[in-house]
């Protein structure tokens, strides 16, 4: 299969076409994304639709030793979810999540000081938000993001994804006020799988991506 995208920037500008349906539920609205990869791709969604751009800081809990596998996620404002399907099949499980916790708790707030500077976070109270990712697999991660939003209180939150599995899409439904996710592939193998260039983005990507925004 060839890929569905050259880049992530690519990827934003084809997610962007599938929101223009939207719209009218989108007027100042404010695009979140999630870093590091989720940020070029909310940053053409932003440019495409005139919208500030910020950051969401949501981290994985990764099974120590196996950090691919996700028992759940963190985010800003004391936000965690755990995975049950993953979570409820390990032994010693309060001790795994407590390890994983103390580690990504700093890294939340490194990253948080270092995108943002001394910028404010964009208000989202009573506002529309799109959350952008440049995919999702297990969906833990975006679900963090959304109970994050509704802490603080984003009247509209719309999931905007590249690639996901359709299973994942539905789940998500059912906590975010709306999907959209350009594919669902039949058979999904990995986010990665789905880019020509899924190379690592760096932080001083993010952060110049921001500042572009901020000019908007």
């Amino acid at each position: 299969m060839e890929p569905l995208f050259q880049d992530r920037h690519d990827a934003g500008r084809q997610l962007a076409e599938r929101l223009t349906g939207h719209l009218d539920q989108l007027t100042g609205a404010v695009v979140l994304a999630l870093p590091r990869g989720g940020v070029p791709v909310g940053y053409e969604v932003a440019k495409a639709f005139r919208l500030p751009l910020d950051i969401l800081v949501v981290r994985k809990l990764g099974l120590p030793g196996h950090e691919e596998l996700a028992m759940g996620a963190i985010a800003s404002g004391a936000v965690q979810v755990l995975n049950p399907e993953v979570v409820d099949e390990l032994p010693h499980a309060p001790t795994l999540i407590s390890l994983a916790l103390a580690r990504e708790r700093p890294e939340l707030v490194r990253r948080e000081e270092l995108y943002r500077g001394d910028r404010a976070p964009v208000p989202v109270e009573g506002r529309p938000v799109i959350v952008a990712d440049d995919g999702l697999a297990t969906g833990s991660t975006m679900r963090a993001a959304v109970l994050a939003l509704r802490q603080r209180q984003a009247r509209f939150i719309l999931v905007a994804v590249p690639v996901a599995p359709r299973e994942v899409c539905e789940r998500l439904r059912a906590e975010a006020d709306a999907v959209v996710c350009a594919f669902q592939p039949a058979h999904f193998r990995a986010v990665g799988f789905f880019y020509s260039d899924f190379s690592q983005t760096g932080d001083e990507e993010v952060r110049q991506l921001l500042a572009a925004c901020a000019k908007f």
